[in-house]
């Protein structure tokens, strides 16, 4: 095996702690006699349970061992694997070097583990073989992810040489990308991570709410389906500012508008207030990819003693570096205004023309300026509140009468928080848990 992977050139820069390095090492060892077999069977053992670990992770099922060979293609950020993400193989002789590595990986594919399980007494590759989950669909965060694995590796199984593994493995690049933003929605990003070395984690079990799921509020998503479509279909979009009452769904149709848009290569990153001045770090990182990108960023507001607005000013409009075509802001906030307002403010106050200016007042509310979409969700009415408490308990089934459900839902949200459409969302979840009987 480790002779196979010395062969690599495309793919060969990998990481030394990789499942395939380490066990490219065992194999080396095992043939120059360099360890114990006790030894080798630990280091073995080892990597089978890393491997076990991305299984339970991605939700991986029958051949363990060639859906973490496709894992790592898929994976695998390279000057090839990203030039056929963004436009696909065309003719060169980088592809001669591809299918150098493709060839490669058709005999990783089909490794015969039988003499090192029978030199050293074990069974475990033979296992991972057909391997068969215990609880698999309850495990499985991503099932996106899973089958786009599952699916392409069984393709590659039956591959008969390396060109028809070329023909595959470039084909998933041009339809899905390559890496991490490939294959999930959406990310936040490592804390810890800053500049130049800012890293992103996937969030695996993002909501699959869907902007059928939000009732009401029709005017306001069409407002940010309008634009995010326009966005995604490479045309002028806004910067996207959903302000309003607390529990009026402005954080669910960003959700949706992932959930909806992401096969039309639409991304998410999550971004908290303390990361921005990392701002300019994140969209150096993507603003090459053949993605575009939501920067997100939910219940945005500023108290008067946080200066932190003036890093994301900078980045949506005004800095040095024009902001990349394939990324825009979409932001959620309680305040209308976001940066809290102080008498102080209007210490700088002056008259002019029978205006009353302020310096530092107008810095705070340019911020409200630069989103170019501004979105209301005001609270319900007690009508509205009604209708959506209504049409969610249908929807779960809950057959009370509406007369009586309405009664009830009145008395639920005068000691829940008040009218919202998170309010109707948990009442119904209430009745759900019961069988659509209050207790």
């Amino acid at each position: 095996m480790y002779r196979e992977i010395s062969k690599l050139i495309m793919y060969g820069d990998m990481d030394e702690n990789c499942i395939l390095y380490q066990m490219g090492e065992i194999f080396r060892r095992n043939y120059e006699k360099s360890c114990s077999k006790p030894t080798l069977i630990k280091d073995i053992y080892t990597q089978i349970k890393r491997l076990l670990i991305i299984a339970t992770d991605y939700g991986f099922n029958y051949n363990l061992w060639q859906n973490y060979l496709t894992f790592f293609l898929v994976t695998n950020e390279n000057p090839f694997s990203i030039t056929c993400e963004k436009v696909g193989a065309n003719e060169g002789s980088v592809n001669h070097f591809a299918k150098n590595d493709f060839r490669v990986f058709r005999n990783l594919f089909h490794f015969d583990f039988s003499a090192i399980e029978k030199e050293l007494g074990i069974d475990c590759f033979s296992q991972l073989s057909n391997y068969k989950a215990i609880g698999k669909k309850e495990l499985m965060y991503n099932k996106n992810v899973s089958e786009k694995i599952i699916d392409l590796s069984a393709e590659l199984e039956m591959a008969a040489d390396e060109n028809e593994f070329f023909d595959s493995v470039t084909a998933f690049y041009k339809a899905y990308g390559v890496g991490m933003f490939g294959l999930n929605k959406a990310f936040r990003i490592k804390e810890g991570s800053h500049g130049t070395d800012v890293e992103f984690v996937a969030i695996n079990n993002m909501d699959k709410v869907m902007l059928d799921d939000l009732i009401g509020y029709e005017i306001q998503k069409k407002k940010l389906i309008d634009n995010t479509k326009a966005f995604v279909e490479g045309k002028k979009a806004n910067n996207v500012l959903l302000f309003g009452d607390s529990g009026t769904g402005k954080s669910t149709s960003i959700k949706a508008i992932v959930n909806a848009f992401y096969p039309q290569g639409l991304r998410m990153i999550e971004i908290y207030k303390h990361q921005f001045k990392d701002l300019s770090s994140v969209i150096a990182r993507i603003k090459n990819r053949n993605y575009r990108f939501i920067i997100y960023m939910d219940d945005l507001s500023f108290e008067e003693f946080e200066t932190e607005y003036k890093f994301l000013k900078a980045v949506i409009e005004g800095g040095v570096e024009t902001r990349p075509d394939n990324i825009l802001i979409y932001a959620t906030s309680n305040r209308r205004h976001l940066i809290k307002e102080t008498w102080s403010d209007r210490s700088d106050v002056k008259v002019q023309d029978g205006m009353h200016q302020s310096d530092t007042m107008e810095e705070k509310l340019s911020l409200v300026n630069r989103f170019g979409v501004t979105i209301n969700y005001s609270k319900p009415s007690q009508k509205e509140y009604f209708n959506i408490v209504t049409e969610l308990a249908h929807r779960q089934g809950i057959t009370m009468p509406d007369d009586e459900l309405r009664a009830e839902a009145n008395k639920w949200e005068l000691s829940h928080g008040g009218i919202s459409g998170r309010t109707a969302q948990q009442f119904v979840n209430y009745l759900a848990g019961f069988d659509g009987h209050m207790r």
